[in-house]
């Protein structure tokens, strides 16, 4: 008998997959072909994950491999902002369901750590059509539960690894959607204040960075993110506000 779906938040409809090429990529074929706005797209494995600058994204099966296609009514800046919405739904999630969990923070503008370490990649795409419209938005979240990529160019970690108990994918994604459906409404309702001050209580803040933007790479101290969750850096005495860019240690 095959174990039951996971249970989700009304308005919320679940397709899965056992082996798939991505996630984001068979959520845009759906997105494309007129899928409801919260259609969840899980897979056991991936042929084809991608992570940021389409690098591959290790998936083998014991992972959490999901992609929530939305079609948020907001200019697609604003709809942005459900990356850390995602980032929020995984701590929530993760802290639910593991007791005693390791230290767990926020790093702009995307991933989850555990003890520095990433457990988690949040990488959104989107497409516009006329006037700059957003015609859909896609979150692909990819965490570890299981296993860990062997070689990543930021170390990274999965809770089996770190001995903490085991959780099974529908377990963790059951939890993940609920906890989004309810930082979901919180952005809707009250804007992203709330969610920016939830993300900053364990944000990855106040220290040394070098921040990779597409044709250069900038060094300085992490100062903050701002109403509208681009990143402050403060270089040389002056702050830039980076909206897109990645962070690294300031060494290595």
């Amino acid at each position: 008998m095959s174990a039951p779906a996971p249970r989700l938040p009304s308005g919320y409809r679940l397709v899965r997959h056992q082996v798939i090429d991505s996630t984001n990529e068979e959520a845009k074929r759906l997105a494309r072909a007129g899928a409801a706005d919260r259609t969840v797209i899980w897979a056991l494995a991936q042929t084809a994950g991608r992570g940021r600058r389409g690098r591959p994204w290790y998936s083998p099966p014991g992972n959490l491999y999901l992609s929530l296609l939305l079609r948020p009514r907001a200019a697609p800046e604003r709809a942005a902002q459900l990356g850390f919405v995602a980032a929020l739904a995984v701590g929530g999630a993760l802290a639910a369901l593991v007791p005693d969990l390791p230290e767990l923070r926020y790093k702009w503008p995307n991933d989850v750590l555990l003890d520095g370490r990433k457990i988690c990649g949040i990488l959104l795409e989107s497409e516009s059509g006329e006037e700059d419209r957003l015609c859909f938005l896609i979150v692909g979240i990819g965490l570890n539960l299981l296993v860990a990529p062997p070689a990543a160019e930021f170390p990274a970690t999965a809770l089996a690894e770190r001995g903490l108990p085991a959780i099974a994918p529908a377990t963790a994604l059951e939890a993940l959607v609920a906890q989004f459906e309810h930082w979901r409404k919180r952005w809707e309702e009250a804007g992203f204040a709330p969610i920016r001050t939830a993300w900053r209580q364990r944000a990855v803040l106040g220290g040394a960075a070098r921040v990779r933007l597409d044709r250069r790479t900038l060094y300085g101290r992490l100062i903050d993110i701002d109403d509208e969750g681009a990143l402050i850096l403060e270089e040389a005495g002056e702050y830039r506000r980076i909206a897109a860019g990645e962070v690294f240690p300031a060494q290595g």
